[in-house]
């Protein structure tokens, strides 16, 4: 599985925006793009210069090869020579130069832990490290007995760093026709959007996001259950109900018998992407190289993505699967044009820029409704919480970076109480070129509250507005808050060069760092 290099990497809020505070990518040399990349490892050739041998390596041995040319990389337990791969790695040499001879677990997952490294590299394994493996904790064996159909709860364990959540628990009950798993997470901010359910075949998970952890359910359940289940929670008191239907009215003398990392309660940084395949059931044009592509969910799936996340498309090209990020938005922003309503918010939709020259977006666009499309579970770290008692709220996009102002513009109008004004500036190249022009218009007029301007580096004659760049001068007079002394938020996004520069505008002009949330598409 590869990444592909691109303007809409990495996507807001992922890993490698916090580590990398935007940095540009490193100009790739001719010859040297990621199909060529693909085309080197299927060639045959030795990529790792031990003719097809696979040794064990010493620390010793891996601190001996830390040069450009002879560059070897350990990841999670696993040694890669990757200097045939440093001129094609969009982060540039230097990048990979500073694990060189070392254990670069650490930055891999500070910088892009989403990438499947095991594919990219595998032409360049070198073998294992020779260390003793680490021992892992065991998790809490589940009690075999059963007290009325229901599982005890499980003990809090002193497994868990002290800086972590309350170490959360499940029940099990069953009644004829149903079986209803109960987590208990013991926090109060539990939403929908904080749990994901995947039942494939036999396996069922359950994913509940606990501030900056995941605690996992994982289990082949005993008897067969049908694909619809229904997901409810008790924000009061954290607790999440799962209820599924038995596929015969018969009673289960147990759940299941526990799967890969069930039971566990760990940082989500430390997870690995979990897909499922979604179904293409349209895809209209919103500008001339703009499309908005929706995707349903199966049936047996349970997935929100919150505000501010993003997910990750992976399709197979020429042989390899491909991956690229992107932030969900709503189907429209006007509630008259939106879809009917399916169960449990089915429907996942994107706006994608298709560039004619790239590798993903023209295969996406070639895609025929009906086809299927894998889709990980949402990541990032903005919080909703950002929200709260708001009263100014101002967005600055360009491009493609109006993509993760659509839910915050759904969500500010409908769900902020305290909001009094909400301002979008909205940087493009030409009129043709602006999302959803007609929409944003007519919620302006809809709403009061909303204020929109269009500003164009490259207008026609023809054209009224405001035009230039993000400068100074246009943002003193947009950002002008409701009171002195009103709580404000300011939401930029857009290329790294514009975001950059933006923040750097909010700063001159007294925004203070909790005032300010950076994107960058």
């Amino acid at each position: 599985m590869l990444n592909v290099p691109s303007q809409s990497f990495p996507a807001p809020r992922s890993q490698q925006r916090v580590a990398s505070g935007g940095r540009s990518k490193v100009p790739l040399k001719q010859g040297r793009s990621l199909m060529d990349w693909i085309r080197l490892t299927k060639s045959g050739k030795d990529l790792t210069g031990l003719k097809g041998r696979l040794i064990e390596v010493t620390e010793e041995e891996l601190k001996k090869h830390n040069k450009k040319d002879d560059c070897w990389i350990c990841i999670r337990g696993f040694v890669y020579n990757v200097s045939p791969y440093m001129e094609y790695h969009p982060g540039g040499e230097d990048e990979l130069m500073r694990a060189a001879g070392s254990d670069g677990t650490e930055l891999f997952d500070q910088v892009h832990r989403w990438v499947n490294y095991e594919s990219m590299l595998k032409e360049c394994l070198v073998g294992r490290m020779a260390i003793k493996p680490a021992v892992l904790k065991d998790y809490r064996e589940e009690e075999k007995k059963v007290l009325n159909g229901m599982l005890p709860k499980s003990q809090v364990t002193d497994t868990l760093a002290k800086e972590g959540p309350s170490y959360p628990s499940y029940d099990w009950f069953q009644t004829d026709s149903l079986v209803t798993i109960a987590i208990y997470t013991k926090q109060k901010d539990i939403s929908l959007d904080s749990i994901i359910v995947d039942h494939q075949n036999d396996s069922f998970r359950a994913e509940t996001i606990i501030k900056d952890y995941s605690y996992l359910i994982h289990i082949g359940l005993s008897h067969e259950v049908q694909e619809d289940f229904s997901v409810r929670v008790v924000e009061s008191v954290g607790k999440i109900e799962i209820v599924l239907k038995k596929k015969e009215n018969t009673s289960w003398d147990f759940l299941g018998h526990p799967l890969k990392n069930h039971n566990s309660l760990i940082p989500r940084k430390d997870t690995g992407l979990y897909y499922r395949k979604c179904q293409l059931i349209s895809k209209e044009d919103v500008t001339h190289d703009t499309r908005l592509f929706c995707l349903t969910l199966p049936p047996s799936t349970h997935l929100q993505v919150p505000i501010g996340q993003h997910v990750y498309l992976k399709l197979p090209i020429t042989g390899t699967e491909i991956v690229k990020p992107y932030t969900p938005v709503s189907g429209s922003l006007l509630s008259e044009f939106k879809e009917p309503v399916l169960p449990n918010n089915k429907y996942i939709y994107f706006l994608v820029k298709i560039y004619p020259t790239g590798l993903f977006t023209p295969e996406l666009d070639r895609l025929q409704i009906g086809d299927l499309v894998s889709v990980s579970s949402p990541e990032g770290n903005f919080k909703i919480s950002k929200f709260q008692e708001l009263e100014d709220l101002f967005l600055l996009a360009a491009g493609t970076g109006f993509t993760p102002m659509v839910k915050i513009l759904n969500y500010a109008l409908t769900d902020i109480p305290s909001l009094r004004k909400v301002k979008l500036m909205f940087f493009n190249k030409t009129e043709d070129d602006i999302i959803w022009r007609s929409q944003l218009e007519k919620l302006a007029l809809k709403d009061k509250r909303l204020d929109v301007e269009f500003v164009l580096s490259a207008p026609t004659s023809e054209w009224n507005g405001k035009e230039g760049h993000i400068s100074l001068a246009l943002l003193s007079e947009f950002l002008k808050r409701n009171l002195d002394k009103s709580k404000v938020l300011v939401c930029i996004c857009g290329p790294v060069p514009f975001t950059e520069q933006g923040v750097r505008l909010l700063h001159d002009l007294n925004f203070s760092k909790n005032e300010i949330h950076s994107f960058t598409a």
